[in-house]
Parts: C-alpha cells; sequence; structure tokens
C-alpha cells in the first residue's frame, strides 16, 4: 500500500539548522497501514547481524555485530514496553519474567522474550509554538534540554515544533550540541494541530528511527482547532504502526482564552494518547514545574521492561486486540502495569508485495 498525501508529505532535509516541514498523512480510512516495522535497522557503517539460527527465540533484545541493539520479531509477535508501579506510585525495576501474565482479549499468552534493561530510544520532542506558549517556551526548552540530557546517551533525538504545521528543528540525532540548537530556532505564532503532528511523527519515527523503542513527549497548552486528524484515528495511526509510547504535559493552567469545557476537552485528548499507548499525561500547576516532569519521563522510559509474547491468533484474523499485563510477586503488594491497550496486527511487508514502500524505504537509507 502505497502512502497517500493531503498535502507535502515530508519536504527534503536542509542543511543542519534549518528547519523542513514534517510529513502530514491523511488519516487512515481504510484496513491498517501495512508497513514493515523493523525500527533497527542496521546504521551507515554497520555490518547487519546474519540471522539468528533456527530455533533461536524471538522477541528478544539483542546486540548486533556493530554494538546497536535488535529487536528479533515476526509477524505475530507482540513487543510491550512496561512500567511498573507499586501502591505508591513509585517504579518497581527488579522483577523478573515469572512475575508477569499477559492477556490479549482476555486468553492467556506465553510470553517469549523478556528482558529489563535501559535500552537506548528513538525520542522525539514536540513542542507547541503557538502563540498562546509565549511566556512559558523559554522553561519548556529549559526542560526539553534537561531531559535529554538525563536520557541514556545512545538516544537518538529529533525535536519538533508545531503550531498549525508542523517542523522539525533537528533530524534523529544523539548529538546534545545540535539539540541544544534546535530549541533556539523556533518562534511562537499561530494555532494548534496537536493530532496532525502526532500522527506525521509516528511515521516520521516508523520510517527513520534506528531504536528498539519509540517515544513522542508532547509539551502543548492548547487545544486542537487546526488538525485534519481526529484523536480516534490519531490513535488508530500509531496503533497500525506499532507506533511509540506518548507522553504528554498539558499547560492548561495558563490557557485564558479556553473556555471550562475546552480545557476538560484537551485535558481528556492528552490523557487518552498516553493511556492508549503507555505513557502517562502530567498537569501541573505552574510552568516551574516542566522541568521535573521531564527529568520524570526520562527516568519512567529507561526503567521500562521489554516483553514480547506470540500471538496465539494468527494475523489474518484483523480487528483490534486488547492487550491487559499484570504483575504479581512476593514481597510486594498491589502493582500497576502500564502498557500499551491493544494494537491491530499486520503482516509483514513481505507478504504484501507493495514496492512503494520498499523504494520509500530505500530512498531514506539513502538520505542517511
Amino acid at each position: 500500500m502505497k502512502l497517500h498525501c493531503r498535502s507535502l508529505m515530508m519536504a527534503c532535509l536542509l542543511a543542519a539548522g534549518s528547519t523542513v516541514a514534517l510529513a502530514q498523512a491523511a488519516p487512515p480510512a481504510t484496513p491498517p497501514l501495512t508497513t514493515d516495522h523493523d525500527p533497527i535497522a542496521a546504521p551507515e557503517g554497520d555490518v547487519a547481524p546474519a540471522p539468528p539460527p533456527a530455533g533461536t527465540p524471538t522477541g528478544e533484545v539483542q546486540r548486533s555485530a556493530g554494538g546497536q541493539f535488535v529487536l528479533r520479531q515476526n509477524a505475530e509477535e507482540v513487543v510491550l514496553n512496561a512500567t511498573v508501579v507499586d501502591q505508591s506510585l513509585q517504579l518497581v525495576e527488579t522483577l523478573d519474567k515469572s512475575a508477569f501474565q499477559v492477556y490479549e482479549d482476555g486468553v492467556p499468552q506465553t510470553i517469549l522474550g523478556f528482558r529489563r534493561e535501559d535500552i537506548p530510544v528513538s525520542l522525539g520532542i514536540l513542542i507547541d509554538s503557538s502563540g498562546s506558549m509565549y511566556n512559558k517556551v523559554d522553561s519548556v526548552r529549559t526542560a526539553a534540554m534537561d531531559l535529554i540530557k538525563a536520557s541514556n546517551k545512545d538516544d537518538e533525538t529529533f525535536i519538533v515544533n508545531f503550531s498549525e504545521e508542523a517542523y522539525i528543528d533537528q533530524d534523529l540525532t544523539s548529538d546534545v550540541n545540535k539539540l541544544s540548537n534546535a530549541l533556539n530556532l523556533f518562534h511562537v505564532a499561530g494555532g494548534t494541530a496537536i493530532y496532525d503532528t502526532v500522527v506525521a511523527s509516528a511515521d516520521y519515527l516508523a520510517q527513520n528511527a534506528k531504536k528498539p523503542k519509540q517515544v513522542l513527549l508532547i509539551i502543548t497548552d492548547g487545544d486542537d482547532r487546526d488538525s485534519s486528524s481526529n484523536l480516534e484515528t490519531t490513535i488508530r495511526r500509531v496503533q497500525d504502526l506499532d507506533g511509540p509510547v506518548v507522553y504528554c504535559i498539558g499547560l492548561l493552567f495558563g490557557a485564558d482564552d479556553m473556555d471550562r469545557d475546552s480545557k476538560r476537552h484537551s485535558q481528556r485528548v492528552l490523557q487518552t494518547l498516553a493511556d492508549q499507548t503507555g505513557g502517562l499525561a502530567f498537569f501541573p500547576k505552574r510552568v516551574e514545574d516542566v522541568d521535573a516532569i521531564a527529568q520524570q519521563v526520562a527516568q519512567d522510559i529507561r526503567s521500562q521492561y521489554t516483553i514480547a509474547y506470540h500471538s496465539t491468533r494468527p494475523y489474518t484474523q484483523q480487528g483490534y486486540r486488547q492487550i491487559h499485563v499484570e504483575a504479581k510477586a512476593k514481597g510486594w503488594g498491589k502493582l500497576t502495569v502500564r502498557t500499551r491497550n491493544g494494537y491491530f496486527p499486520k503482516p509483514p511487508a513481505a507478504a504484501t508485495g507493495d514496492p512503494g514502500l520498499q523504494n520509500q524505504n530505500q530512498n531514506q537509507n539513502q538520505k542517511r
């Protein structure tokens, strides 16, 4: 299936320090987008590892010959990034595989792969640059930079600013200086298009990310009034792509031009985006709290379990599949597991005979 555009999908990446328009993809009105979602393409200069011997367990995070983390996965395998907290909402990081039980549509699943490790992520920081952010943007820039510094040094991050349109201020990189420069590029003006920005960023990660885990952090103070997508189609697109965990920081305390219903709607939107993808939504009372929240997000990302299971149902049985994960361990009270709520199954790209997507991926590799 070729990727169709409602408007310009992706401008060519410009020289460092410039901005380019982010892809804006049409919300799916047809069955799930089929894509070869292997985010661990070997980086330029590395040799891709040979396929594992027959019988090698899939779903495991392994290191390639070039030192990169590789997530081995097949079409009917589901990989979850899960966070566990206790009754005091403190992170629990010492559980083993036996503590977890995964259910898909209420049916117990067998866990094949399990890892508790600080695995590098591909991270997108999406910052609202609409006019209402004028008095908050300096604190947000500081918080974003502190999050980057608190993250795994092997993470790759891209910076997006968005109003009614979204722009990449920095392509995926691990260079802290480039990211710092990018955070000072944009100026506040215009409206707010959260949904289109999330869709475009998830698509961008699907095509470009090299790390086993993908995350988006949205920082906004507005109600979406400018997107062509809506909440439902945005979540569906992220699920179709086995897409990123979404964290949200809603700065709704200063949105004086929003009525009470609009603020409630904005809070519901951000909370739903986080809940459906396994992330968290925060709603601070003042802009000074954003820095501490950003560092909490960094800690949360670095404290997750990676769980893989082979679905008991073939991918040919279409339809949304609900996921529920439980954790129980001796010496612990009630534990809560946070992960994505479900997914839409899809076949591997090789089975679709879609040359358009293959060519698109080849073009992306050439750009690298």
